[in-house]
């Protein structure tokens, strides 16, 4: 398993028990040049893949064979490629890069296509402007994808180019089904067709990783949030997991029945492709919240109230509410059900007695009371009935957060044994390409909660929701924006 993240990547060994082994991780962070661009060095994060890989597979060696490869990375993110020489041609843009905001209303006004900023669309084009016209390289030579891509170019010494259609689905370049791509999207933005990857199934032998020990066959292809849901057993209509990181992803898969069109829902909510195999396209809806785990990080180095993210627990434990105090975590605005970029963070209720613990729990329970809205989203634009919600990232570890998510949604939590489960959903799909499981059902059985957190009080939601609606709308340009 290869797992490329937002801000480190890792590679380890996925038994048939379902037990994660041998795994060995880099920090891989990207570079923000200026603000609202967000880019990475490609060729370092290829020669970091190739360090963890040859580590997990130096320090399995003795006790374990790999039978195969899955590969699960950050969605959106592109990269440019030499086609002769496997070569980057530029820093990639990650899918937070802002940069193309412009070429996004544009192409609204102008052409009726709606797409975001963090799509690889718009990527694309600025890319070939930047890169390829701008320097007078040969259009011939180049190669356009998304981190799977790359990463599955870089273990096949460049002979794949390849995507899967989670990934494709992410790209905003690809027909509603993600099996190919649109000649009118790539037509208007100018993005050749013949620059893109090859779209093939999330499941099934792709090609050989020759430049590992052993070539082992690359297996699969998925996006990591589609990987959590697999690695966390959401296979099944109605099953729903969260993925509490640096931002927050709620994830409900949908079944064989694909949408009509892949735009945002009346909630704000998205349908993605959950993952395809030989038979079939499976699907899911996505909600999103743009920041978790950044409160986090924002208490212990810019607020410097806790020293380690651990202690957010150990603080907000020692009282035993908020003390009326309401945080709303918009520190980049709201995502699902707003969509507000102009929204931003807001810190409610403070009276004379209030502690650095009130604040710290105040911030735990901001972000269960936004899960909460992601949920109400996706129950309101799917029409399903959700009854457990399972849940991974850093966050998941935190007993005080995951009671307020428990109470706050009115939901049974499970917390997954596996801190990222991304690491495993990449893994089931390749085993069950090469005959380690007989199907993703048998392959995500392994898993069982490391816990179940069930509610042991109510919370005041309309309270939360004039909270919200204060903090909103307060830079009004940013605001206005709609993708």
């Amino acid at each position: 398993m290869v797992d490329i993240g937002t801000s480190g990547l890792r590679a380890g060994v996925i038994r048939q028990d379902g037990s994660l082994n041998f795994l060995n991780y880099e920090s891989c962070r990207p570079d923000t040049p200026a603000p609202g661009l967000v880019e990475f060095d490609p060729q370092k994060m290829a020669e970091a893949v190739l360090r963890v890989c040859h580590a997990t597979i130096n320090d399995c060696s003795k006790t374990d064979k790999i039978d195969a490869i899955g590969i699960t990375n950050q969605r959106a993110s592109t990269v440019m490629w030499s086609k002769t020489t496997g070569k980057p041609l530029g820093p990639a843009l990650g899918w937070q890069d802002l940069r193309t905001v412009t070429q996004c209303i544009t192409a609204a006004a102008e052409h009726q296509i709606k797409l975001a900023p963090n799509q690889t669309a718009t990527k694309a084009a600025w890319m070939i402007q930047h890169y390829v016209v701008a320097k007078n390289l040969d259009l011939n030579d180049v190669r356009i994808g998304t981190v799977d891509s790359w990463i599955a170019s870089v273990l096949s010494n460049n002979e794949l180019h390849v995507t899967d259609s989670t990934n494709a689905g992410a790209t905003g370049l690809c027909s509603l089904d993600a099996t190919t791509w649109s000649d009118r999207v790539c037509g208007l933005l100018k993005v050749d067709i013949k620059l893109l990857p090859r779209i093939v199934k999330s499941t099934g032998i792709i090609g050989n990783a020759t430049a590992l020990p052993g070539a082992p066959p690359i297996a699969a292809l998925i996006g990591d949030q589609q990987s959590s849901l697999i690695g966390q057993g959401c296979i099944a209509i109605g099953k729903t997991k969260i993925t509490f990181g640096t931002g927050g992803m709620l994830d409900v898969f949908t079944g064989d029945v694909g949408p009509t069109r892949m735009n945002r829902s009346e909630n704000g909510s998205y349908p993605i492709v959950a993952y395809s195999d030989a038979k079939t396209t499976h699907w899911a809806a996505e909600a999103i919240m743009l920041s978790a785990g950044t409160n986090i990080d924002w208490l212990r180095d810019d607020l410097q109230i806790i020293s380690t993210s651990q202690e957010s627990h150990d603080v907000a434990s020692g009282v035993n509410d908020s003390g009326g105090v309401v945080f709303v975590p918009a520190l980049f605005g709201l995502g699902t059900p707003h969509w507000d970029y102009g929204a931003r963070g807001t810190l409610l209720g403070l009276t004379r007695g209030t502690t650095r613990a009130h604040i710290v729990r105040a911030v735990l329970e901001g972000i269960a009371h936004r899960g909460a809205d992601m949920l109400e989203a996706v129950v309101a634009d799917t029409k399903l009935s959700i009854s457990t919600l399972r849940v991974d990232g850093g966050m998941s570890r935190n007993p005080t957060f995951i009671q307020a998510l428990a109470n706050t949604t009115g939901l049974n939590v499970e917390v997954s044994p596996v801190v990222e489960a991304t690491t495993l959903g990449a893994a089931f799909l390749a085993g069950v390409a090469v005959g380690v499981w007989g199907s993703i059902n048998q392959a995500a059985e392994t898993q069982k909660p490391a816990q179940i957190v069930t509610q042991n009080a109510t919370t005041n939601r309309a309270q939360w929701h004039e909270a919200i609606s204060r903090s909103r709308g307060w830079i009004a340009p940013l605001s206005s924006l709609n993708f």
